[in-house]
């Protein structure tokens, strides 16, 4: 069921980010998509009644249900990515409004040929 909201925020931001033209909004698009994949890859990873895949004197049976470590290591290093994205955005976006006096990606317009 939590994958279904995963898949709901990845597409919410892809349409933000296709239908936007603030770079703030888009920028924003980006974290809700960032959002859903990780929601999504940690639902994916979940195991109902799982341990730690750690072996001690109390959990040292080969039948127990083990959850797997490597999606939340991925998760927490794709937030520290995120962060680091939407860090570089927002100085981009204020080095372009500085520039150009506006955040909308339709006003700024392109490289003129002449």
């Amino acid at each position: 069921m939590i994958q279904y909201a995963g898949i709901m925020l990845i597409l919410i931001g892809i349409y933000g980010l296709l239908t936007q033209s603030n770079i703030i909004k888009i920028i924003v698009s980006l974290n809700i998509f960032e959002l859903g994949l990780n929601v999504f890859i940690i639902s994916v990873g979940f195991v109902r009644e799982g341990i730690a895949p750690i072996l001690t004197s109390v959990n040292n049976h080969n039948g127990l249900v083990f959850v797997d470590p490597l999606p939340q290591a991925l998760v927490l290093t794709a937030i520290v990515i995120g962060l680091g994205t939407t860090a570089l955005g927002l100085a981009f976006a204020r080095s372009i409004y500085r520039q150009h006096g506006t955040l909308n990606l339709d006003e700024i317009g392109g490289p003129s040929n002449g």
